[in-house]
């Protein structure tokens, strides 16, 4: 199965045309009703889960992600929190070491900053530092990254903080079943998972499988998914990005270049096996990711690909097509230029490739 998307005046479009490769039957829905979804199945299933944040009880979410939960599950399991994350990101680890599994959500990972202590060194560490006596299953949920017109301060992408800690679980989701099948294994994980959404992907419509669908459909945490296949280059994303990365890759294979797309879902472990056999079987590779490029995702997967013997099966160097090194504009089209968009991921891939431009 691989999909696409259409830009509209520059926004990705509300809703994924899907082409599948079997006959299986498939439901549309949004990345929100997914995540909706998984979390009443979560809370369902299993009574030490519960949910607290900002304003996710009454008010239903935030971004509505909790919709209708707090009225069927009532105050004990979506807990309405003060404006701290500090505060309650620690009561989640607390309540993670005393046997519950909190699903802490916050209104965006650049408030987390705010608990960045209690999320690294509280919750990573625990295990190591008690003897592997008292593991922390807790999960850290919310939008990361830009959305638009949110500026320097709330448009930033902790892909790369994250992914750098031991101790943690770290997930990027793209299609609707990305979404509810790793939410649904990192509730379940028991070691601490930090899950970075994207806001913009909220109102995304995606098809979803049957399978999907069931109630006990996860997605294995460190398992990527080929979403497109090809021969000529490698093209590896992750969230938001994977979206624009496959338009991309659609232009090209127009012009005679097949990229195969990859689309990481777990950040930290990555898959490197399907990396690997992916550059193995078309010998040039590029990361896209919509975050900054000093210390990003794809730093990591260039170096350790350089440090692997993958590295002999390159005929040309791997390179990064990242977001740009500033700190996010508030104006709408400088804006627009800061993250790679599919015509921007189309040029570097055919630098990669060798082809001149005209």
């Amino acid at each position: 199965m691989h999909f696409l998307c259409f830009l509209r005046n520059g926004i990705l479009s509300k809703r994924c045309i899907l082409q599948r490769q079997s006959s299986k039957s498939a439901t549309n829905m949004t990345v929100r009703n997914a995540l909706n979804a998984a979390l009443d199945e979560e809370l369902a299933r299993d009574e030490k889960v519960f949910i607290l944040g900002e304003e996710v009880g009454q008010y239903d979410g935030a971004y509505k992600i909790t919709k209708g939960l707090w009225k069927k599950y009532g105050d004990k399991r979506l807990i309405d929190t003060p404006i701290t994350e500090a505060g309650f990101c620690g009561i989640a680890i607390g309540a993670a070491l005393a046997g519950l599994r909190p699903i802490c959500e916050l209104m965006t990972f650049n408030f987390a900053m705010q608990s960045i202590d209690r999320i690294v060194n509280g919750a990573a560490k625990n295990l190591y530092m008690t003897g592997g006596k008292y593991s922390v299953p807790v999960v850290f949920r919310g939008p990361n990254g830009n959305a638009k017109g949110l500026a320097a301060q709330h448009s930033q992408c902790f892909a790369g903080w994250y992914m750098s800690v031991p101790g943690l679980k770290v997930l990027s989701p793209t299609t609707c079943e990305d979404y509810r099948g790793s939410l649904k294994a990192a509730v379940r994980d028991p070691d601490p998972v930090v899950m970075l959404e994207s806001e913009v992907l909220y109102n995304m419509e995606f098809p979803v499988s049957d399978e999907a669908m069931d109630k006990d459909f996860v997605i294995p945490i460190g398992k990527a998914k080929i979403e497109k296949l090809g021969k000529d280059i490698t093209l590896i994303a992750h969230g938001q990005a994977t979206l624009y990365t496959m338009q991309a890759a659609e232009v090209l294979a127009g012009e005679g270049i097949e990229a195969e797309v990859i689309n990481l879902r777990s950040l930290r472990p990555v898959d490197w096996d399907a990396i690997f056999k992916s550059v193995t079987k078309t010998h040039r590779l590029m990361s896209v990711e919509l975050g900054w490029p000093v210390c990003g995702v794809g730093s990591e997967i260039v170096a350790t690909v350089m440090e692997n013997p993958v590295f002999f099966q390159l005929d040309a160097p791997a390179v990064r097509c990242t977001g740009v090194d500033v700190p996010m504009p508030y104006a709408e089209n400088i804006e627009y230029e800061c993250t790679p968009k599919d015509h921007h991921i189309v040029d570097f891939a055919k630098k990669v490739c060798g082809v001149k431009k005209k």
